[in-house]
């Protein structure tokens, strides 16, 4: 048995496509072996070979073009292209396999004889591998010259009809770029989550009136298997491939759930690469009601998928790292992660995980990261997303909410969720414990109306069925969908869902109903429904019998969305900063999240093998909340940016989308942030940096940002050398050795200032490049709390391609250890604003000296 388990997880890890070295495979008595990833010294393939194959091929693939096409493409050839074009991927793909034998040997020689199973070969953005070892074996590996590193594997979990209208897409940046039918066209998105459904409309390339290009600089395959057959991919969705050695060798891979392909199983996949890229204008039908068109943020944007979540499980760094090694080395331009870590990477600094580390190397190739902030809010310190060279997402509401209510027959109006229709006029209400017939079985939990069977239908039929709705909901034991079904079958007008005291703080989805329907999301409410029921009810004192249900009541319906003034807000659940640095929690000089984005009831494409939400099972699109969602809203926004402005560095994107943020809700007050789980919207205070970073992202301004802040990747590299002990860590990732050159986190050139701890006064620089014409710009500034600042100069002249030197001086006035914020704004005469948060924590002002 097995043998024969071990020979089945040989087959399917080489199905996978992966190199597979089984020197002997493992069995039961190797409890102790887990999944390690190793990082060797020699450099990987993009550093090698980076420059030499990019630039020449590039030329080289131009030139050769050039004679069809004029001169067009001649202007493209001074823009530093992160490629790899296909005249040097036969070399590449031989040095891939050389340093995977290079692998494989170590491996013999360091492990002779025992008995291990290599996962993965990485050789494009780090060299190294991932293997099932037992600690003694990782140990012996760690102790060879040639290895640099050896980290434990570790799991990670997943964190629209309208939002382009309420980004005001359609007359802004769309128009901009030559409207909808061109948005983002050329641009690779790389998505890394649960796959996709390749047959849903928001990804067909059938679109007669423009044919997609097929994206030149892009080298990515598409697998075929029996789940994601041949013709899947076109040029709309141009890449999809599946990572899934580390969880197929933890034995909790679920072929049935998880499918061993790309395909989608869960849905989030599905809905978030829509939200960055679906196609414009297709049709929202759920449960029967027409609720608009669905349209990416860049619906002309190309999809590559890199599948490394499920269903069952979530997902590991080791396919996760995978996946973003294949994508850069496939050509994407943006690659977009609405996932992120179980827990806090130990060690010297959060940046030294091999997430992050391998996304260093991504941005190294000039691929813009996206990455949810994480659903871990709302108390300080929660984000999970840590690095500077990460752009990181939190979550807000939109203006759109569809909600509908319940009116008694005592005139009181009680507010509900349900996508449903509503009833024509006041309907008679009957408990479901009140409808019981003689058969039923007496358990406690009949009310929920799971069985039809237990119910007399002459009771029901023609009238509204009181249904309670408790934690079993929450966790998925009963369904409002099986409650419908109930009501259907007693011939129901129907349904209203009563909340069971005990479900606190839980965010009801908005459910499609194809009856009329409504939960009451409150429990309050619930009790002042329940109220007027038995006072209404006429029951025998004696044998409690009901001679008559007396309470009536009229359901308006909630499938017309309601346009609400003050948003956006930050959502209860978004990850906050401040940015840990280490897993002591002392705050980095980073501003984490950088940017919110609509994450909250959002309408998106949704897999037909969907089953991540029992509402939206079987159909076409769901309405979601999350970072989850906030994240490929940006990622499609940058592909706007980057076919706009194709030379800005992934640093330069960054800057763009949050030097023109805004601070306001559309109502023109200040943008406010949920404070807490139970009545987010009763505990809301004004938004801090550390709840919505920058602030709301503004696209048509980002497209036109006017300065920018610049990073490279070697100002990254010379902060993480500048952390206390990291040497050691820097080499063992990046193969680089820390030199001389070394900067302060606050040096690091970001479109923010974060000082975790202001001693007396400190001095910070910041860089500005204009990108736009000859333009003045006046400076002004508000101080945080409990600290003075002085910025020079006072206003500046700048012309195109010149960059200006920001010197801010900041001196604490008072001891004090809660955070403070700040801004500076420069405000330039031909229009272009930009913001720059300043978030102080501790200031010292004079020392306490009780010597």
């Amino acid at each position: 048995m097995e043998k024969d388990f071990s020979f089945k997880l040989f087959l399917v890890v080489l199905f996978l496509g992966v190199f597979v070295n089984c020197g002997l495979c493992l069995e039961d008595e190797d409890l102790d072996a887990a999944v390690y990833i190793v990082t060797l010294k020699q450099a990987p393939v993009s550093h090698l070979y980076g420059e030499e194959l990019r630039v020449k091929g590039h030329h080289h693939h131009h030139h050769h073009h050039s004679k069809n096409h004029g001169s067009g493409n001649v202007s493209r050839l001074d823009k530093p292209s992160f490629i790899l074009i296909s005249n040097t991927s036969h070399k590449h793909a031989h040095i891939a396999s050389s340093i995977s034998r290079t692998h494989d040997s170590l491996l013999r020689k360091v492990l002779r004889g025992e008995k291990y199973l290599k996962l993965y070969s990485y050789h494009y953005l780090m060299n190294g591998f991932a293997v099932l070892v037992t600690p003694q074996q990782a140990f012996k590996l760690a102790n060879r010259r040639e290895v640099s590193n050896v980290a434990l594997d570790f799991s990670v979990r997943t964190a629209t009809t309208h939002t382009p209208q309420f980004l005001g897409l359609p007359l802004g940046a769309w128009a901009q770029e030559g409207g909808y039918e061109t948005a983002g066209e050329g641009i690779v998105i790389g998505f890394i989550d649960t796959g996709i459904d390749p047959t849903h409309p928001s990804f067909s390339d059938n679109t007669p009136e423009r044919h997609y290009p097929v994206p030149q600089h892009f080298s990515g395959i598409c697998e075929v298997t029996r789940d994601f057959p041949s013709g899947s991919c076109n040029r709309k969705l141009v890449g999809a491939r599946h990572f899934a050695a580390s969880a197929i060798t933890r034995g909790i891979f679920n072929t049935t759930q998880d499918y061993a392909s790309p395909f989608d199983g869960d849905g989030h996949g599905t809905h978030t690469a829509s939200i960055a890229a679906g196609n414009h204008g297709i049709r929202v039908v759920v449960a029967g009601h027409h609720f608009g068109d669905a349209s990416g943020m860049a619906p002309r944007a190309h999809v590559a998928v890199y599948k490394a979540l499920y269903k069952s499980f979530g997902g590991f760094a080791a396919d996760v790292v995978a996946a973003i090694d294949q994508a850069a080395q496939d050509g994407v331009d943006i690659i977009n992660l609405s996932i992120t870590p179980n827990r806090r990477p130990p060690g010297v600094a959060t940046f030294f995980n091999p997430i992050d580390m391998a996304l260093l190397s991504a941005v190294k190739a000039g691929i813009f990261v996206v990455q949810a902030a994480g659903n871990s809010g709302p108390s300080p310190k929660s984000i999970s997303s840590f690095s500077p060279w990460i752009f990181t997402v939190g979550a807000s509401t939109h203006d759109r909410v569809y909600s509908n209510s319940i009116v008694l027959g005592n005139n009181i109006t009680i507010p509900g969720v349900g996508l449903a229709p509503g009833t024509d006029s006041m309907y008679t209400l009957v408990m479901a414990s009140h409808a019981l017939n003689d058969t039923a079985a007496n358990d406690m939990y009949v009310g929920e109306c799971q069985d039809a069977s237990s119910f007399n239908q002459t009771l029901v039929q023609g009238n509204l069925l009181v249904c309670s709705y408790s934690v079993r909901f929450v966790l998925g034991l009963s369904t409002i969908k099986q409650a419908l079904e109930t009501a259907k079958n007693l011939r129901a007008v129907g349904v209203v869902f009563c909340m069971d005291p005990f479900v606190i703080g839980f965010q009801i989805n908005p459910t499609p109903m194809r009856l009329p329907g409504i939960i009451i999301p409150s429990a309050n409410d619930s009790k002042i429904l329940l109220q007027y029921y038995n006072s209404s009810l006429d029951q025998d004192a004696v044998t409690k019998k009901i001679r008559r249900f007396g309470a009536v009541a009229c359901i308006s319906g909630g499938l017309k969305a309601n346009f609400s003034l003050s948003a956006p807000s930050v959502m209860f659940y978004s990850a906050r900063g401040p940015d840990p640095e280490d897993s002591f929690l002392n705050d980095a000089d980073i501003l984490k999240p950088n940017l919110v984005a609509p994450g909250n009831s959002i309408w998106a494409a949704w897999s037909s093998g969907g089953m991540d939400s029992v509402e939206f099972e079987g159909e076409d699109f769901a309405m979601m909340s999350g970072t989850s969602m906030a994240a490929p809203h940006v990622a499609g926004l940058a592909a706007l940016i980057k076919q706009k402005i194709p030379n800005l560095s992934t640093a330069a994107i960054g800057s763009a989308l949050s030097t023109t943020a805004s601070l306001y809700n559309n109502n023109g007050g200040p943008i406010l942030a949920q404070r807490s789980y139970a009545n987010p919207d009763s505990n809301q205070s004004p938004a801090t940096p550390f709840d919505m970073g920058s602030g709301f992202v503004n696209a048509t301004a980002a497209l036109d940002p006017g300065l920018i802040f610049d990073t490279s990747y070697s100002d990254y590299m010379s902060f993480l050398c500048g952390i206390n002990g990291s040497a050691p860590m820097v080499l063992n990732y990046t193969g680089e050795s820390c030199g001389e050159s070394t900067m302060n986190v606050t040096e690091l050139n970001l479109p923010s200032i974060t000082i975790s701890r202001l001693n007396q006064s400190r001095t910070v620089q910041r860089t500005l490049i204009n990108i736009a014409g000859n333009e003045t710009y006046a400076v002004g500034w508000s101080a945080p709390y409990g600290a003075s600042i002085k910025v020079t100069p006072a206003r500046f002249f700048i012309v195109w391609g010149q960059q200006q030197v920001l010197n801010v001086v900041f001196n604490a006035t008072m001891n004090n250890s809660s955070p403070s914020f700040g801004r500076i704004g420069l405000f330039g005469d031909q229009g272009h604003v930009i913001n720059i948060p300043l978030s102080v924590i501790v200031k010292i002002a004079y020392n306490t000296t009780n010597s």
